[in-house]
């Protein structure tokens, strides 16, 4: 489990709440990942620790895509991990596949 005010469990029911309504206020990145899947585990720990460090200027949205099927299937989810950043409800960028801590800052970066 996950302790930190800007990572949230993103499901069907709250998308609209934590993702696009937030997004007007502050970016949000929607991280689709699966339980088995090893980026998505490594990913994770980086994108809690920038969310925890840059401390409210953006918020993570955490979509298990095994447990939330329809919702990854809405949004055409077909690698993991994904990352999508959403500004003013709309999709701005979409990352595909591990990437490093310096380049997600440098992405972050552009959206605060």
């Amino acid at each position: 489990m996950i302790n930190s005010p800007w990572v949230i469990d993103t499901t069907e029911d709250n998308f609209e709440q934590v993702v696009i309504e937030k997004s007007k206020e502050i970016p949000v990145i929607v991280d689709f990942w699966a339980g088995w899947c090893g980026p998505c585990k490594m990913l994770m720990p980086i994108l809690v620790k920038l969310a925890d460090e840059y401390d409210g200027k953006f918020q993570v949205a955490k979509i298990n895509t095994d447990e939330q099927r329809e919702l990854s299937i809405a949004h055409g989810i077909r690698s993991l991990p994904t990352l999508r950043i959403y500004v003013d409800g709309n999709v701005r960028e979409e990352l595909i596949g591990m990437k490093p801590e310096s380049i997600l800052r440098e992405i972050i970066d552009q959206y605060i």
